[in-house]
């Protein structure tokens, strides 16, 4: 059951989607799990068994390469644990796309699919980027034998350090759906962003 869990937490995690909401209440989150520059908090939230999650790390990479990874979709076939498959559904802009996703989990549970609406959006003084990316309903028909996610906030916030670095904070509340156990997913949710974000380390350093 543990290896389960940390399927669908890894691959939820650099995908999913927000409100800037949770970046503001830092004295509402708990450090649950640190590894290098790589630290996790999570809380609990109002009407949910399934606390939110936000993790922080600091990666050798401007915010455009940052951004251009998170807007190359089918490259999360690579970092993002468990993706078999992802594809562009629409490009409405250079910062704006409709993306679906597959993840693949194993048996006896179901795979989970969603569709993404991705944003980017930069201060124009701060030079901060946002960047937004709930899951939406539509956009492509409900599969048979794969469980369709309905339910995801997150966000990336990207913050320029100079010297080719910038530290990004990523927030998260999503319920996977299905017959999974809240308790199980909180316990276990805190090792899947840090094996994302060493992943994404990787990715950007493959494309210097």
């Amino acid at each position: 059951m543990k290896n389960l869990i940390l399927v669908i937490i890894a691959f939820f995690l650099p995908i999913f989607p927000a409100t800037g909401q949770p970046h503001r209440e830092q004295a509402d989150w708990k450090l649950v799990e640190r590894k290098g520059d790589i630290k996790v908090y999570a809380k609990a939230v109002a009407d949910s068994k399934i606390k939110a999650l936000k993790a922080e790390c600091i990666l050798n990479a401007s915010a455009a390469e940052v951004v251009a990874l998170l807007l190359d979709v089918k490259a999360a076939e690579k970092w993002v644990c468990h993706t078999k498959s992802c594809s562009l559904v629409r490009k409405i802009s250079e910062t704006e796309i409709y993306y679906y996703t597959e993840v693949s989990l194993p048996w006896p549970l179901d795979n989970r699919d969603f569709v993404t609406h991705l944003t980017v959006s930069e201060d124009p003084v701060t030079k901060i980027v946002t960047v937004n990316a709930p899951a939406v309903s539509g956009w492509v028909p409900i599969k048979k034998g794969i469980v369709r996610v309905s339910h995801s906030k997150s966000s990336w916030i990207i913050k320029p350090m100079g010297e080719g670095k910038v530290t990004v904070e990523y927030a998260l509340q999503v319920d996977p759906g299905g017959h999974i156990p809240a308790c199980v997913v909180n316990t276990f949710a805190c090792q899947g962003p840090v094996e994302t974000f060493t992943n994404m380390k990787k990715e950007l350093r493959s494309r210097k």
